[in-house]
């Protein structure tokens, strides 16, 4: 089942020249997940299963953050959506979500990453979702393509 995409999002994109089975190959396992996804941030775990927990840490001035949650949506070569939530003392009330999603289109697949969810944090939603829009790039698409097209 797809995850909603709610009206606030950040969405980065790239497109892979390869059929969704194949890019999908790059999410069954931690090590090849990490090493593309991993970027910027180090993934400590990701069970590719419904339900599967997932957990990363990043640097934030100057403290190692660790964050995480669970799958909640797994459709293979299709969709991965897990719900992301700061570990204490930097907790939201309630998680965002992450969606990343797999299209074919020509002759490739529209990869996309989707961070929704924020209007679920009230009052903080519209900064959160600036400051995530202005830190996000797509070196982990990039990544990806580069290791899918070599």
């Amino acid at each position: 089942m797809a995850a909603m995409i709610g009206p606030l999002n950040v969405r980065r994109s790239i497109l892979v020249m390869a059929p969704p089975s194949r890019v999908w190959e790059e999410f069954k396992s931690f090590d090849s997940i990490s090493a593309w996804f991993g970027q910027g941030h180090q993934l400590h775990a990701f069970e590719p299963r419904l339900s599967g927990q997932v957990e990363m840490s990043v640097e934030v001035e100057g403290e190692r953050r660790r964050y995480g949650g669970e799958i909640i949506a797994f459709d293979p070569e299709r969709e991965v959506s897990m719900t992301i939530n700061w570990r204490a003392p930097h907790a939201w009330p309630v998680p965002t979500i992450w969606t990343i999603r797999l299209s074919p289109l020509y002759e490739g697949t529209m990869v996309e990453i989707f961070h929704h969810g924020f209007e679920r944090l009230g009052p903080d939603a519209a900064d959160n979702l600036q400051g995530y829009e202005e830190g996000w790039d797509i070196k982990h698409l990039k990544t990806l393509r580069s290791i899918i097209e070599r």
